[in-house]
């Protein structure tokens, strides 16, 4: 990992920037693949998935032979597991439940909200080196709490045609209604446009690489509401003197393996903390099986050392991370002083990984900067809301000179005659 030593400020753009790839040649990509899913629906989505993800599909939809195969190859600890944190992540979203409430804002005049699902939402579930079905609990639970009717989830099959059982599992578990075999950009263009079989969503949810994003950003402009821009997963932790170095390094090497785009920081005001966690991340990497992957991650991952805990504050909500470990001695003062983050994780005993599975937070989050203006997935990302108000006849004497008088310094007549035909009546 890349140690900086007490950056000067005019550094931070540079040294708080992402790993990116060509983006110019990215977005050619896309949109040539965007373009084919529209205009030949079931036929492009077959042909890129041979020659992205290498395999032969005759048909797109999981059917119900293969949700019973996958249940029987999920292990019994795995499923109580996944029960577990989908308990957990169904009560803290539905703690989330807006209710609204009527306003009278003038004698007379009554305003009020109410959420309403949305009725048709895409969830991608990226597959490859990692399954993500814990992904599918942190949408699908949601997306069932909020009422929405159909809920249509797409994720890459192997070359054997077949989506990982977990995922297959989970989605059964949590409520998805429809699965088809599609990954990446197609699955993506699948969900906005509509195909022979993938039906059009109103959303899409979920997190990808950068190809994903790219495509979710892509099809926003026009065609379907996405969650928030999720690219590639990332962590910071903000530590100091009082840090157990084992658990930083584990916390940094969780996020590392994610993908070789991925990135983990360490902003310390401690010199012997960076030297400590550089030996445990060592020691730690040697053992994992996703070493060469976690290897490319480090490579573009940072420990910074900074002079105080106010710089250390300053540089985390600059860099905005989707993930915030603060293992400092007075962490809940610190934490109140964060306010560019997707999701923070508090004290030595709070790793990240508890919030990516089962603590029942969601780990849907805006990933490069984007945590700056998003929030990460929550049970409003499901919902609308709509406005509604009511006007009685007292209501309108009491307003109605008022929108007047307004409209007429808008030169809007018919806006200001809308009101005095009532008044005068």
């Amino acid at each position: 990992m890349n140690i900086i030593i007490y950056p000067a400020r005019s550094e931070w753009k540079n040294l708080l920037s992402r790993p990116t790839l060509n983006t110019a040649t990215l977005r050619d990509t896309v949109l040539q693949v965007l373009g084919d899913i529209r205009e030949k629906g079931d036929k492009a989505v077959i042909e890129y998935e041979e020659k992205f993800d290498k395999v032969k599909l005759s048909s797109l939809e999981v059917t119900e032979e293969e949700f019973a195969e996958a249940e029987k190859a999920t292990d019994n600890t795995l499923k109580e597991a996944i029960g577990k944190a989908l308990e957990n992540i169904r009560t803290f979203h539905a703690s989330q439940k807006f209710e609204g409430q009527k306003v009278t804002t003038t004698t007379g005049v009554t305003c009020w909200q109410k959420a309403v699902a949305i009725e048709k939402v895409g969830l991608y579930i990226p597959g490859g080196t990692a399954p993500l079905f814990s992904t599918v609990l942190m949408l699908a639970a949601p997306a069932k709490i909020a009422g929405c009717k159909e809920i249509v989830l797409c994720s890459p099959p192997n070359r054997e045609g077949k989506i990982n059982p977990a995922i297959l599992y989970a989605a059964k578990a949590a409520g998805v209604s429809r699965i088809f075999k599609a990954g990446g950009v197609q699955a993506i263009g699948a969900m906005a446009y509509g195909t022979e079989s993938i039906p059009k969503v109103y959303k899409i949810f979920g997190p990808g690489n950068q190809y994903v994003m790219a495509a979710k950003q892509e099809v926003s402009l026009h065609d379907v509401a996405i969650d928030m821009p999720a690219g590639p997963s990332e962590v910071a932790v903000l530590a100091d003197e009082t840090a157990n170095p084992a658990y930083v390094a584990s916390d940094l090497l969780s996020q590392a393996e994610h993908g070789v785009d991925s990135q983990s920081i360490l902003i310390t005001t401690s010199e012997q903390l960076i030297n400590a966690v550089k030996e445990e991340v060592e020691k730690q990497l040697a053992v994992l099986p996703r070493k060469e992957i976690t290897e490319k991650s480090l490579s573009h991952s940072k420990l910074i050392l900074v002079n105080t805990i106010d710089e250390a504050i300053e540089m985390t909500n600059e860099y905005a991370p989707e993930h915030l470990i603060i293992e400092t001695k007075d962490y809940m003062q610190v934490a109140e002083r964060i306010v560019n983050a997707g999701s923070v994780f508090l004290g030595p005993y709070t790793p990240e990984s508890a919030g990516d599975y089962a603590s029942g937070t969601n780990h849907t989050l805006p990933t490069n900067g984007y945590a700056k203006a998003y929030s990460g997935v929550n049970l409003d990302s499901f919902t609308r809301k709509i406005t509604f108000q009511e006007i009685t006849r007292e209501g309108i004497m009491n307003i109605g000179p008022t929108i007047e008088t307004m409209a007429a310094n808008e030169f809007l007549d018919a806006h200001k005659n809308a009101v005095t035909v009532r008044l005068k009546s």
